[in-house]
């Protein structure tokens, strides 16, 4: 791995600076209601795996992203690795990911990811990374070496890719992935479209759309997934709206969960949506015919991934 580089990168306000929606951090947020209570972080098993992650010099999206479940996931052993370094190409405003000018792919990540995996015992293991839009291919064939090298470490692992867009480069992307392809494909679609200007002013709502198509109609044996949060200002229309588009690309599973604000620099929280909220939106997405619906308010893309695919797997059996 890389010890000796360091590449250094802008959170906050310097981050979202230069971004085409202004934000007001005297906006305040309403304080989280009663169930929004994440499991607290700090715990032995928490730390231990932290400190497994920094000997092999590994980034997981769980601490980038400041992802409220990782305690509960980090408890149970389990992670979201996120590869191709720690800096994003992109600066959107709901993310707490640093953005810079990111190190070139680190040759001996797929190997030390592997080694990882297997240390952990893992039997489905969730790969991301930020957006890369400086290599020729938004980093596709570094997913594509991790896939295999885990792979070749535990046997019969199952493995999931939740991708950037690769903006423009979707073909030569594919192309990579078509020859070690994941066993579910994931990228998040995250806002309806009226509020992608402002929530990835760096994305492209029928860009997104189009790449799940393109997943489908290469790799049709591969499920597809997509998530979105809420809270941001959509109405459940839009909601609603932006599950059909989905399905009509071919997503055949969604994660809804509630978004929450990294700091008083990112984008305000507009509505928090209660539980029984999320299960009537559970249940209107599983009506449109996705496979799997995973909705609630601490619900994040990668949340019990393993048991979602599983169960997506046995409804389309049925």
């Amino acid at each position: 791995m890389q010890t000796t580089l360091v590449a250094t990168g802008a959170r906050g306000a310097e981050k979202l600076a230069r971004i085409p929606v202004r934000i007001d951090p005297a906006v305040a947020s309403e304080p989280r209601p009663p169930w929004l209570r994440a499991r607290d972080p700090g715990t032995p098993e928490v730390l231990r795996l932290q400190s497994v992650l920094r000997e092999h010099n590994l980034h997981t999206v769980c601490e980038e992203a400041a992802c409220p479940n990782i305690g509960e996931c980090f408890g149970n052993g389990t992670a979201t690795f996120m590869i191709l370094g720690s800096l994003c190409t992109r600066r959107c405003p709901y993310c707490d990911v640093a953005h810079g000018r990111p190190l070139p792919p680190d040759p001996d990540e797929p190997r030390e990811l592997a080694a990882v995996v297997a240390a952990m015992r893992l039997r489905y293991v969730v790969i991301t990374s930020v957006d890369r839009d400086d290599l020729r291919d938004g980093g596709a064939g570094h997913f594509a070496d991790c896939i295999t090298a885990v792979r070749d470490a535990v046997p019969g692992i199952r493995i999931e890719i939740l991708t950037p867009d690769f903006r423009g480069r979707e073909a030569v992307a594919l192309d990579r992935l078509a020859a070690s392809p994941p066993d579910v494909f994931n990228h998040n679609i995250e806002t309806v479209p009226r509020l992608f200007r402002a929530a990835r002013p760096g994305g492209d709502y029928a860009g997104s759309l189009a790449l799940i198509q393109a997943v489908k109609r290469r790799l049709p044996q591969v499920p597809t997934k997509s998530g979105l949060m809420l809270g941001l200002g959509e109405t459940d229309a839009e909601v609603l709206a932006t599950l059909r588009d989905l399905r009509a690309h071919g997503c055949d599973i969604v994660t809804l969960g509630q978004y929450l604000r990294p700091s008083s620099a990112h984008l305000p929280v507009d509505r928090y949506v209660s539980p029984a909220e999320f299960e009537r939106l559970r249940d209107a997405a599983l009506a449109l015919g996705f496979a799997e619906v995973a909705a609630g308010p601490l619900v994040r893309s990668s949340y019990r991934a393993d048991e979602v695919a599983r169960a997506a797997t046995d409804r389309a059996a049925t």
